[in-house]
């Protein structure tokens, strides 16, 4: 839940624009932590922040290893279908169970 609040507290404007800055202001620096550590100052967030939207931006160019964006947003859209057709199956579960013993009763009774 934080997440989100925290992913929305920036526009992606900021988001890419800080993230170009690092890529390419990496070098003047003694390592892409001292340059994260730099830009999220000037910008207003935190060095861990500013990481994440780092690393992001690596795997989304193939720079490394792992889910692009588009890959982590097909996951939750997945990941929410498999949780309602969850719900719905349990939902049938109880209502075949319901109907099941409803019958036994009607038969059972002269």
């Amino acid at each position: 839940m934080e997440k989100a609040k925290t992913a929305n507290r920036y526009s992606a404007e900021v988001r890419s624009r800080a993230v170009r800055m690092v890529l390419e202001h990496g070098a003047d620096h003694a390592s892409q932590w001292a340059a994260i550590g730099s830009i999220a100052a000037k910008i207003g967030c935190t060095g861990e922040t500013l990481r994440g939207w780092v690393r992001q931006a690596e795997r989304d160019q193939g720079l490394r290893a792992g889910p692009s964006s588009e890959e982590r947003d097909r996951i939750k859209v997945l990941e929410r279908e498999v949780r309602e057709l969850r719900q719905a199956n349990e939902i049938l579960r109880k209502a075949s169970a319901y109907f099941a013993m409803a019958e036994l009763d009607r038969r059972s009774k002269p």
